[in-house]
């Protein structure tokens, strides 16, 4: 399938690693143009580097209101114009519910929840037809994940918000959609497997409870990513897709 990317030009954060770097190496491989954006610059220089010409880095903090309007802008000065977004932002860290402090709710919701709003917002006054913003949630969207307070607190309010988004600026012809990954093979999720003490047991038992019976491939999550956001995609919007093999169970 022609997935009619080539020479169209996205904004991926989160990216210099994990889902974010997958998805935005889909979108190269398939003919794209990409600016990459995290905070760490020298890891972000190195992703950018792998993908070749067609990618861009840009270090920027998700939480400085200015982001959204600097990475815009350098998606229509290096690659002459902007199609979209895909808003990868890191995990908060892991905690239960009596041990998240103050700090850490105000800190997740800076970068994890306003920082993404901001981005979109932007994003969608500067899209026309055919544009397309895309989040990276979580399945706990739908279950809450044990001992992930923080994000099962923060990741459903950015669904419904990009749900209403979608109803916004459907009528321009762009669109909203959500990738809701689970048990992706990627550093983030051998961390958190590691806090079980065994993370081989852990992993083992996670396996077990997904009808494919393994965790998916961060290519796997990119090509998935890449075409929600490309032309193929042009009839989905307001969808959150979980991609996890398998394990939500749920409609």
């Amino acid at each position: 399938m022609d997935l009619a990317l080539k020479d169209r030009v996205y904004v991926v954060t989160g990216a210099s690693r994990g889902l974010g770097f997958a998805a935005a190496k889909e979108l190269v491989a398939d003919g794209a143009k990409v600016v990459l954006t995290a905070r760490d610059e020298k890891a972000l220089t190195d992703a950018a580097g792998e993908l070749g010409p067609n990618a861009a880095a840009l270090a920027a903090d998700n939480a400085d209101p200015a982001t959204a309007a600097r990475l815009i802008e350098e998606a229509r000065g290096r690659f002459g114009r902007f199609d979209g977004i895909l808003i990868s932002v890191g995990g908060p860290p892991a905690g239960t519910v009596a041990d998240s402090t103050d700090e850490q709710w105000r800190d997740a919701f800076e970068t994890v929840f306003l920082g993404a709003v901001r981005l979109a917002r932007t994003a969608a006054e500067s899209l026309g037809e055919g544009g397309v913003i895309g989040f990276v949630l979580s399945a706990s969207v739908h279950e809450p994940i044990p001992g992930l307070t923080l994000s099962n607190g923060l990741r459903p309010g950015l669904a419904g918000f990009a749900k209403s988004l979608a109803a916004e600026v459907g009528p321009r012809g762009v669109r909203v959609v959500g990738l809701l990954p689970s048990r992706i093979d990627t550093d983030r999720v051998r961390y958190l497997d590691s806090l079980a003490g065994d993370p081989q047991a852990a992993r083992a038992g996670h396996e077990a409870s997904i009808p494919l019976r393994r965790y998916g491939t961060p290519e796997e999550f990119g090509r998935t990513a890449a075409f929600l956001l490309s032309p193929a995609a042009s009839y989905l919007t307001g969808i959150m897709l979980p991609v996890d093999g398998g394990a939500r169970h749920g409609f």
